[in-house]
């Protein structure tokens, strides 16, 4: 599944590159896409809550991100590029809280987090298949071959889902309820605009991703256009070590939030950011993607056990686990979506040093509300489930 929700966008960047663009048209482009992809991800949680067919919510989106891919082989021209990455960005609005919601659906509470460590391992496990693999292709056929790739997967990841059976997913469950019974409806919609917890870890991750959404695309073109590197390659080889760490990191979130919650995890995922910064900055040579994507890998690979756990964890019984995912995803995603013009227009008017600076600074900001407000989200990340199902 992994390779086929990336498609060509993780290569984005240096394929418009090569066709002329400058880094703050490309910038934008992804901005746009990260907006629309913003606005839909917290309507999408909601209807994942609701719907029985959660199988669904995975496939469909998934075939729809293939096609928004190929479609920029066929034009570049700005307002074409600009309607695949929303649909793209749409479309795999989806496809996280539906699989968080599958998850929880087949394992409840009680075996949530390490089934999603293990899912997250597995996940980070295919992006460095897929990443190497695309480009290998994109090296030998071309960028079309990174999109024939993905829809290879596509076929594969739908065969995968309907294995699983309908009957196997306890729809309660799956939206943090309990069993039949115990409490038949879900809590209104304010739970998710008066939980400070989950408004602070929405906060928190709001400013992290305005310095990280722009590190990577930034970093590949400036690589690419000063070395005149291979695109493709290059940016498979970024996807691949901070994937590669991705893995290690995301097997040690579980570990680490089974004996000491997610309080650390998280402020350990936020303090990789500045690093990597400041990295990034002062060595902007094809060598250096090691230590910048190890410490992307670091982040991102806390957090993609510690944010989908810890929210389930808060909205436990309220019948809204995946709205709310959605709605943390709406938040930072404000962030993510406005990174890129940020930081493509900083570039573009100060160099790529300054932009990678500045972007690591918004990181601080992160760390600090999580500092502060350590009161309120300490007891949350610490907290057991109050609702337990054995798992499947």
């Amino acid at each position: 599944m992994a390779d086929f929700q990336a498609g060509i966008g993780p290569f984005l960047g240096v394929f418009l590159l090569a066709h002329g663009w400058q880094s703050g048209w490309i910038g934008s482009v992804m901005t746009l896409g990260g907006i629309a992809g913003m606005l839909m991800t917290a309507p999408a949680g909601a209807f994942i809550d609701a719907t029985r067919y959660k199988r669904a919510c995975v496939i469909v989106p998934g075939i729809f991100t293939v096609a928004a891919s190929a479609i920029l082989l066929g034009s570049q021209d700005f307002w074409i590029v600009t309607a695949s990455q929303v649909a793209t960005a749409i479309a795999g609005a989806a496809i996280l809280p539906a699989v968080t919601g599958i998850t929880l659906g087949l394992v409840g509470q009680s075996g949530f987090n390490r089934q999603n460590g293990r899912n997250q391992a597995f996940n980070h496990a295919g992006n460095v298949a897929g990443a190497a693999l695309s480009g290998l292709l994109g090296w030998m056929y071309g960028f079309t071959a990174i999109v024939a790739l993905a829809a290879l997967f596509g076929v594969f990841s739908i065969a995968s889902v309907l294995v699983i059976p309908a009957s196997a997913i306890d729809n309660r469950i799956a939206r943090g309820m309990g069993p039949e019974g115990d409490g038949d409806h879900p809590s209104g919609w304010r739970v998710l605009f008066t939980c400070k917890p989950l408004l602070i870890l929405a906060a928190a991750l709001a400013f992290f991703h305005l310095g990280n959404g722009a590190m990577l695309p930034l970093y590949s073109l400036a690589v690419v256009a000063g070395q005149n590197a291979n695109g493709p390659g290059f940016v498979a080889t970024t996807i691949v070590v901070a994937q590669a760490v991705m893995i290690v990191a995301s097997l040690v979130a579980m570990r680490m939030a089974e004996k000491k919650g997610y309080w650390l995890v998280i402020l350990i995922s936020f303090a990789a950011l500045p690093l990597r910064g400041l990295i990034a900055a002062g060595l902007t040579t094809s060598w250096a993607v090691f230590p910048v994507q190890a410490l992307d890998g670091i982040g991102a690979g806390l957090q993609s056990v510690a944010v989908p756990g810890l929210v389930a964890r808060i909205l436990n019984g309220t019948g809204r686990v995946n709205a709310g995912q959605g709605t943390v995803m709406t938040v930072q995603g404000v962030g993510a979506a406005l990174s890129p013009a940020i930081g493509g227009w900083i570039a573009q008017a100060l160099g790529y040093p300054a932009a990678f600076a500045i972007l690591s600074a918004f990181a601080l900001a992160s760390i600090a509300i999580w500092i502060v407000c350590a009161p309120v989200t300490k007891p949350a990340c610490a907290g057991e489930p109050a609702q337990r199902m054995a798992a499947a």
